[in-house]
């Protein structure tokens, strides 16, 4: 990056964060931190297996940016990193999705006249936005295609879901369980955050058969081999 401020990584689970190490140079060693599994590289990229749900990515990521803050080293940026579903046809198996928007699908209320979201009740806020700038950067480096990625509590696995989801969010590409936690972690220190995805199922009944997890963490590795070249061009005290 052109500055020298280092970058959290958020994923939900090790076997994520071991593929966006395997993009990274050098080995990463292990950094203490109460109730998560940070790893450091030489590069200045912290690595950090959040657990699984937008709550534990939040808390975990906000122990991390804390630490950081008070060791002299904040953070330029949190990008929360992982696999995913995909809204078919435009995010198949296999492809990158990097959000415009990141936001809480299902933080609201149910009425007899539909979803409501938080914001609708008159509080609080159900989607961050990247920094413009950022997205199209990462976008044109690594090919990812660019739209909302939807946090759920609970994965999708009906098509009538699927079919409200991306009705309720039309740019919707990809779903997730920890962007915008990890998201309001970020905006609650200031810093600007990214979410990355690699699709490894579509959105919609849940089909094991059809996963392809192992090809969508190979998907995640290349898209940071080429995410971690293009960030030398933004500078996040641009944004």
């Amino acid at each position: 990056m052109t500055t020298s401020a280092p970058v959290l990584v958020a994923t939900a689970v090790p076997v994520e964060r071991d593929a966006v190490a395997r993009a990274l140079p050098g080995p990463a060693e292990d950094v203490p931190l109460p109730g998560a599994a940070l790893s450091r590289t030489p590069s200045g990229w912290d690595l950090l297996a959040a657990g699984v749900g937008p709550a534990l990515a939040a808390a975990s990521t906000a122990s991390a940016l804390t630490a950081a803050a008070l060791a002299g080293r904040p953070y330029g940026l949190v990008v929360c990193a992982g696999i995913g579903g995909g809204f078919a046809p435009d995010a198949p198996v296999g492809s990158l999705v990097v959000a415009d928007a990141v936001t809480a699908a299902d933080l609201g209320a149910e009425t007899a006249d539909g979803f409501l979201a938080v914001t609708e009740l008159g509080f609080g806020t159900v989607t961050h936005r990247p920094p413009e700038s950022l997205v199209r950067v990462v976008s044109e480096a690594t090919g990812a295609r660019t739209g909302t990625i939807l946090t759920v509590s609970t994965v999708t696995g009906t098509a009538g879901r699927a079919a409200a989801l991306r009705a309720r969010h039309p740019g919707a590409l990809a779903e997730g369980m920890e962007g915008f936690g990890v998201a309001e972690a970020a905006a609650a220190h200031g810093v600007p955050v990214l979410e990355i995805r690699a699709v490894s199922n579509p959105v919609g009944p849940r089909d094991r058969a059809a996963w392809r997890i192992g090809d969508a963490l190979a998907a995640l590795a290349e898209g940071f081999g080429k995410l971690a070249p293009a960030l030398e061009s933004w500078n996040p005290y641009d944004h």
